[in-house]
């Protein structure tokens, strides 16, 4: 009777739960059939929403590549709205598409959207708690203003002798290169920007391009079991477990160094008025205890034993935030300025004629006259401008707005569309900065687009670039990356020449391809390995990295 019970009781716990999912499943498809009416569905059906839709466009392009390149070729059936729904439900909530200016503009700047649950969500693994990223309203503002004075550009400017010599260290790994065959680009810039932002947000000379560092090795681990879309990443049993044990290592190691900024503090009587390391310390996090003791001015901190527990928390957080963002975008971006100036002869030829003029053609001058001078790197136009278009050109991120009741938002044909809280919003940056309504010629490269002036067909509207978002919710850490950007060009041009070495690296593993293989490729074909016309394409790689580690040679520049 007892087993007749269980069978019983688990029968109707089943039968419940499938009459749940069975209607959640029927109230979300009935609201986006009556969004379908409205044409802004296309494709969709009631069983599997928009799945076979994206499946479409992911066959288009490399395996490997990230969704958001599926999605930005679908984007150009809506090129007359510039906004569609796409419903991914179960795995994804329904999502309006937007890349288009005025609709982004009202998303994020007018309306200030929050940002969505499902963004916390993937973000967890790597934050381990709330963070700038997935935070809103009044939280967000609070943490927003803790963390303004380590980014702001006063501290930047500091920290540019510290981007110095981390650079230096790359430029002569980079010589040490040359004439020794295939080696990953991507894998040094990725050594060369954690080095960088372990210094500027804890102040750690980590001298991790020389040798591995806890913090960067269990973020490694995250990130390698990380994924947004990847079902067989995402379907990992291990991938929790590995994730919360490195968090927890991270967790510990940050919060030694948060206590140890504390009892800095403790022992120079005032985070403000330092004897010791306060002053003199710039890093991010210690700034930002500078500016909560500031805030708590009630408080005695030579009565504390122990930091504040709620902001030891809340400050891990942002720093595996500040460790992960500052890292991986900026080694990407590091990554494609050099493809794009092996690609582009004469931008090279003008970036290095700029460089000769604001530093002198001593090419082992510049890193001094910037430590001492940090400033010149705003009088290289040139420079900047090749680095904001092959931002443009390949976008490092997007980001996802949630809806709130009485929402709506203007597509290009004027019609008003619902954004309510059952409806979120995916503003796809590499659609919005291929736009050709809003982009003359947007495939080209054209730096010239950030020199000209409003009059010029070619100048940006200012809406439609957002490498680092726009509005109140922007980077904190832009002006750290467009440093670390211009100084690693600065330092390395004039000298050195990086070729993408994608030829060799297939026919390398052409020869060494299995047998079966071989013939599943003799028999199905092989797959897509370009993406528009470019064979270092950016892969979903935690970050948007070049696919295959970017496998590349470097020559000095009398050798080419």
């Amino acid at each position: 009777m007892a087993w007749l019970t269980l069978i019983s009781t688990v029968g109707v716990v089943l039968a419940t739960t499938f009459g749940y999912i069975v209607k959640a499943t029927f109230d979300h498809r009935r609201k986006i059939n009556m969004l379908r009416k409205q044409g802004i569905a296309k494709g969709w059906s009631w069983v599997f929403g928009h799945l076979l839709v994206l499946q479409k466009y992911l066959d288009g392009i490399p395996p490997d590549a990230a969704v958001a390149f599926a999605m930005r070729d679908l984007s150009k059936e809506f090129a007359d709205t510039e906004l569609f729904l796409m419903d991914f439900w179960p795995v994804y909530p329904a999502l309006y598409t937007c890349f288009g200016p005025e609709a982004v503009h009202e998303i994020c700047v007018k309306y200030n959207l929050p940002k969505t649950e499902q963004a916390s969500k993937f973000m967890h693994p790597v934050a381990g708690g709330p963070s700038l990223l997935t935070m809103n309203g009044n939280e967000w503002k609070y943490w927003r203003s803790l963390f303004n004075p380590g980014f702001s550009s006063g501290a930047m400017l500091d920290n540019v002798p510290h981007i110095v010599d981390s650079v230096l260290v790359f430029r002569q790994k980079l010589f040490d290169r040359v004439g020794k065959g295939i080696f990953s680009l991507d894998e040094m810039t990725t050594r060369l920007t954690m080095e960088i932002i372990l210094k500027v947000s804890l102040d750690d000379d980590s001298n991790y391009q020389q040798s591995d560092h806890v913090l960067a090795t269990a973020l490694g681990r995250i990130i390698a079991c990380h994924s947004f879309w990847n079902p067989f990443i995402l379907i990992n049993p291990l991938r929790p477990i590995i994730q919360k044990y490195n968090g927890r290592i991270m967790d510990k190691y940050i919060r030694a160094e948060l206590d140890k900024r504390f009892q800095e503090a403790k022992l120079d009587g005032s985070p403000t008025n330092s004897t010791g390391g306060s002053t003199s310390n710039k890093s991010v996090i210690a700034l930002a205890l500078k500016a909560y003791f500031k805030e708590h001015t009630d408080r005695d901190i030579q009565k504390q034993d122990k930091i504040d527990p709620t902001f030891a928390q809340y400050a891990t957080s942002q720093i595996r935030v500040f460790l992960f963002a500052g890292n991986d975008t900026t080694a990407s971006m590091m990554v494609y300025v050099y493809h794009r100036l092996s690609k582009h002869p004469k931008w090279l030829s003008k970036l290095r004629q700029e460089h000769d003029e604001v530093f002198g053609n001593v090419s082992g001058n510049a890193a001094d006259l910037i430590k001492e001078n940090p400033s010149l790197l705003n009088k290289c136009p040139l420079t900047l401008a090749v680095i904001k278009e092959t931002m443009r050109l390949h976008a490092p991120a997007g980001t996802m707005r949630w809806g709130t009741p009485g929402t709506t938002i203007t597509d290009l044909q004027g019609n008003a569309q619902p954004l309510d809280d059952t409806v979120g919003a995916n503003i796809l940056h590499q659609a919005l900065h291929l736009n050709p309504r809003v982009w003359p010629r947007a495939d080209d490269f054209l730096p010239e687009r950030f020199l000209v002036g409003p009059e010029d067909p070619l100048y940006p509207v200012e809406a439609a670039y957002r490498p680092f978002e726009a509005g109140p919710r922007n980077c904190i850490g832009q002006t750290l990356v467009w440093n670390e950007l211009k100084v690693a060009v600065i330092l390395t041009c004039r000298e050195l020449e990086i070729k993408d070495a994608y030829a060799d690296f297939d026919a390398k593993r052409e020869r060494e391809m299995g047998l079966f293989a071989k013939v599943k490729r003799r028999l199905f074909g092989g797959p897509i390995r370009t993406l528009q016309g470019d064979r270092a394409y950016q892969s979903d790689s935690g970050g948007l990295h070049p696919v295959d580690g970017y496998p590349c040679y470097v020559s000095r520049v009398e050798e080419s």
